[in-house]
């Protein structure tokens, strides 16, 4: 592997463990109160759990591999609150943790395939992942009063997207990159390894 190569790795690692839990903590697990602190929350909360963080940069690389607009990686995001909305209306998603990891594994797959998607199939992957991940993420957010409530929503819209629409620029310039190749399957792994841990933990075999 070259000094490139190993650099991304490294780089990739770093980011997926990072865990900014300031933004969440800043609560100390409680509810956020003000719409400052669901704002905050809704920022840190995506980036807290590593399942839900390689999901996102997953996303963000099959919508670059898919050579269409980064407009696709909006179906993640939009899902990703409709999915928190349902587990405010309290309906039931069975085995939610399960197939957080299990589609976070998925798109870990693809990505190390480097499977090139059409549009409106990757939009269905993503709007399903998200559904399921937003179901997962309301978790926390649930009994909020209105003000957080909304704060922590716009919070998962901005935080999502950028980190989305981020990395599909990033994947896209460096289409010429040598080592580029190398780098995504890499990153592919790293997703899929995460997708893995979270699936085997939900199946309470970690």
């Amino acid at each position: 592997m070259s000094g490139s190569s190993q650099r991304l790795g490294v780089l990739a690692i770093l980011t997926m463990v990072a865990k900014p839990a300031w933004a969440h903590h800043v609560m100390d697990g409680a509810l956020p109160l003000t719409f400052l602190q669901g704002l905050l929350s809704g920022f840190g909360h995506p980036v807290i759990g590593i399942e839900h963080l390689a999901a996102i940069v997953g996303v963000g690389i099959l919508a670059a591999l898919a050579g269409r607009s980064a407009a696709v990686v909006l179906a993640f995001s939009v899902a990703v609150i409709a999915g928190v909305g349902l587990h405010l209306a309290k309906i039931d998603l069975p085995a939610s943790e399960l197939f957080v990891g299990l589609t976070t594994l998925l798109i870990g797959g693809l990505v190390i395939a480097r499977q090139s998607m059409g549009a409106g199939l990757a939009a269905s992957l993503f709007a399903i992942a998200g559904l399921v991940h937003g179901y997962a993420l309301g978790e926390s957010i649930v009994g909020a009063e209105a003000s957080p409530l909304v704060a922590y929503l716009l919070g998962l819209l901005i935080i999502q997207t950028a980190i989305g629409v981020c990395v599909y620029a990033a994947v896209r310039s460096l289409a010429r990159w040598p080592a580029r190749t190398t780098g995504l399957t890499v990153a592919g792994v790293l997703v899929a390894l995460a997708g893995g841990i979270a699936t085997a933990a939900a199946a309470g075999l970690a």
